[in-house]
């Protein structure tokens, strides 16, 4: 039975996770979990998978659950992510929100637990540091977003085999085909309605703006080694292509299935078996088998991004270029803007264009531990809210 820690246990991928885990329990156990503030679900969430440890967002919130679970170990906090990260398991799955997510991913590989990597900031931050500990560990780091398990899944079987290029997939958002200056009145409502998948507020506004597919370049040349002039985007409206592989022969090999995180989860924390998911519901609530129809699918199309409309994809390659701190520098100036855009005191466009004016003012530099690449993000968060001022 495979002992497995959820971080962000309250979020879409770890709720997602826990249902997978119930319908497969003879495989399956829950060592820990935790979330930031939706206490009441992590104690729902206790009472059914009895896990040995959790971790909440404020002390407060740790007192009131110890008072329900006395025998359980409750941390709380950044410090307490880093405890319950240590703690014995097999596999940490973690889906925490933004940066929070590389400190205790760090801790876990440490103590040579294998990774499914929900979070793909801890790569965009700090990806030498994660991938170098990996090899020194002999920890596996296995994705869970869709299209980098795409990406592996084609790799499978074909790692002696030289890569010509990653072709990553995006659904385009909800302002594909729109112009730049069209979205300059955009309203959160509208930048939260993602065409065809249910995620958190947070990488859906990154999946509107774009930039999400920028972390997500970043995060495939850490996992897979491909230079970022051999990565390129492909925007795939329909969502059933989740990425291609091109060797160097010319074969393209692609991953297909329906828009559901289930299937990379489930392959990440079972690998390297797959599992049986049980069958889901059509929206005409007809019961199916869970399987891709083609013939409903229709016509699969691809196309460019507007890379002059969506700038964050060239803010991310610039700092994948640059390297050091700037994709520190760009990842902790957007978690900014995105939570002042969701707060309502900043327009959608001002998240491209402040991101820009804080890389031209940081100066480079080189962190060399997770202490440096946190202080890195700090001050480019507070650069963000003065507009990209020093």
């Amino acid at each position: 039975m495979k002992k497995v820690l959820i971080m962000g246990s309250t979020g879409s991928i770890g709720t997602q996770a826990l249902e997978i885990i119930r319908n497969n329990s003879a495989g399956f156990s829950v060592a820990g979990l935790t979330c930031r503030s939706r206490v009441d679900d992590l104690i729902v969430q206790i009472r059914e998978f009895a896990p040995e440890a959790v971790c909440v967002g404020k002390a407060e919130d740790a007192e009131k659950v110890q008072a329900l679970f006395p025998d359980l170990d409750v941390y709380y906090g950044e410090d307490g992510l880093v405890q319950i990260a240590s703690m014995d398991c097999d596999i940490v799955l973690n889906s925490l929100l933004g940066i929070s997510g590389l400190a205790p991913t760090y801790e876990a590989i440490s103590r040579g637990r294998d990774i499914a990597l929900a979070n793909k900031e801890t790569l965009v931050t700090g990806g030498r540091l994660i991938t170098d500990l990996c090899r020194e560990k002999g920890v596996r780091l296995l994705p869970v977003d869709s299209e980098h398990s795409a990406i592996f899944q084609c790799l499978e079987g074909n790692k002696d085999r030289q890569v010509r290029r990653i072709l990553l997939t995006a659904s385009g958002g909800p302002f594909r085909g729109r112009s730049y200056e069209s979205m300059k009145g955009v309203t959160v409502e509208q930048a939260l309605a993602h065409p065809n998948w249910s995620m958190g507020s947070k990488i859906t506004i990154d999946s509107a703006t774009m930039m999400n597919k920028g972390l997500e370049v970043i995060e495939a040349k850490w996992l897979f080694d491909v230079p970022a002039e051999r990565i390129d985007i492909h925007v795939h409206p329909q969502s059933i292509v989740h990425s291609m592989v091109e060797f160097m022969d010319g074969s393209v090999m692609a991953q297909m299935g329906r828009p559901d995180m289930k299937i990379p989860i489930g392959l990440a924390l079972n690998y390297p078996d797959r599992l049986e998911l049980l069958p889901d519901f059509s929206e005409e609530g007809r019961e199916t088998d869970g399987s891709l129809d083609l013939f409903a699918a229709g016509s699969l199309t691809f196309e460019k991004p507007d890379r002059k409309v969506f700038r964050c994809i060239d803010l991310a390659y610039r700092a994948l270029a640059e390297g050091g701190s700037a994709p520190v520098v760009m990842n902790g100036a957007n978690e900014e803007l995105v939570a002042m855009f969701l707060a309502g005191k900043i327009g959608f466009l001002d998240i491209p264009e402040t991101i820009e004016r804080v890389m031209d003012a940081y100066p480079h530099s080189e962190p060399s531990n997770v202490e440096e690449i946190l202080a890195i993000d700090k001050e480019a968060r507070r650069m963000a809210r003065s507009g990209g001022e020093k």
